[in-house]
């Protein structure tokens, strides 16, 4: 069972994947609720805040007020009937609650407690870890943007997401070492240490290779093309990602010579005098519409793609057997969601329980709580 102390992103992303895959999740929210509930618009058409319902199906909610004594006291027996505790308040901000990780495995000794935070714990423990701040601090939003353009954030909240991820994996792995030891954790993850992983080659340019990454639009520091080119109509997304791939857009394109040219045959090239290749590329690609080079293209084995609306997204997932489009919670009441991206051979993730109203399972969580400590969750077997 996982107690989920988190708010907003991160956190709930986390618990949300674990949820799917079947883990049982109780929710613990203040009075006030999640902030996302709030976070409008858009809304369903039941009012409920499509942002809070993208990430908390699943869980069960129960409301507790720290600062009430009984309430507190089914905070702390919560945690200490956890497999895993997940929070993300202000580092340290739990300890006077005894809910911080030497509090709760003084009552739980085997349990995986995951803490995410803006910068970690030690000096960074203090700044406040909102998505936006890590972009900007991270070096992302310097990369995001026109050259000599101002800097923009990316469309979401990236590092709370891969925060969530990362917490998500450390919390698998620290499960995994508990069933061989017996011996629980703690699982520390932060957004900006995502941001240092997630920024990737960016970031190795720096710390290997002593450059110091730039503003390119949708140009790529290593590749050409890659990146969006004109067409007779709209844009479109081409990535010769390799030389045989660069041969084959030029074929299409009818301009085989390009690909022969030596200044052209090596990405190194291409990449160093994209400014001369540019023009060449774009002054075939606009002769045709791009509906027609997407599928001469895909035709030819070259990677490529309109740059869709969300809606276009979806409804092309739809197209490719991906099944975007859940319904989630029993029939009689489900409600729409993204699918979970992870398909199973035996055991697939579960859509059970819609996102619960603020303190919707309260009842019912206080009476687990003071039933017999027994094998299992007996408060949740209805869902296993």
């Amino acid at each position: 069972m996982v107690a989920d102390f988190s708010r907003i992103l991160a956190g709930p992303y986390a618990t949300m994947l674990l949820a799917d895959l079947g883990a049982e999740v109780i929710k613990v929210e203040s009075p006030a609720g999640d902030d996302t509930r709030s976070w409008v618009p858009p809304v369903r058409e039941d009012g409920v805040s499509t942002y809070y319902a993208a990430i908390n199906r699943n869980k069960k909610s129960i409301v507790l007020d720290f600062k009430d004594e009984d309430d507190l006291a089914a905070a702390q027996a919560l945690a200490a009937r956890a497999d895993v505790v997940i929070e993300n308040f202000k580092p340290g901000g739990l300890k006077r609650f005894g809910l911080d990780y030497e509090s709760v495995r003084e009552r739980n000794a085997s349990v995986v407690y995951c803490s995410i935070s803006g910068f970690g714990t030690a000096e960074g423990a203090s700044l406040p870890g909102y998505d936006l701040i890590v972009q900007a601090m991270s070096g992302l939003m310097s990369l995001t943007g026109d050259p000599g353009g101002p800097a923009y954030r990316a469309g979401i909240s990236v590092f709370d997401v891969m925060a969530g991820l990362h917490s998500a994996i450390g919390i698998l792995a620290a499960l995994r070492h508990r069933d061989s030891t017996g011996e629980g954790q703690s699982v520390e993850t932060s957004l900006m240490a995502s941001a240092m992983s997630g920024l990737v080659n960016q970031t190795s340019a720096y710390v290997a290779g002593g450059v110091i990454p730039h503003r390119m639009g949708n140009a790529h520091p290593s590749l050409f093309p890659y990146e969006p080119l004109p067409t007779a109509d709209d844009e479109l997304i081409i990535t010769a990602g390799n030389n045989a791939q660069f041969r084959k857009l030029c074929a299409v394109l009818g301009i085989p010579e390009i690909a022969e040219d030596q200044r052209f045959a090596e990405n190194a090239g291409r990449t160093a005098l994209r400014e001369e290749l540019r023009p060449l590329l774009v002054e075939r690609l606009k002769t045709r519409p791009a509906g027609y080079w997407f599928e001469k293209l895909n035709e030819a084995g070259v990677p490529n793609g309109p740059i869709n609306s969300i809606g276009q997204g979806i409804e092309y997932a739809r197209k490719l057997g991906l099944n975007p489009v859940i319904q989630v919670g029993p029939e009689s009441a489900s409600v729409p969601g993204v699918r979970n991206p992870i398909t199973f051979s035996a055991t697939p993730p579960r859509y059970d329980l819609a996102p619960p109203s603020l303190g919707e399972h309260s009842d019912e969580v206080r009476a687990w709580l003071t039933s017999p400590t027994q094998g299992g969750n007996p408060m949740m077997k209805e869902h296993a």
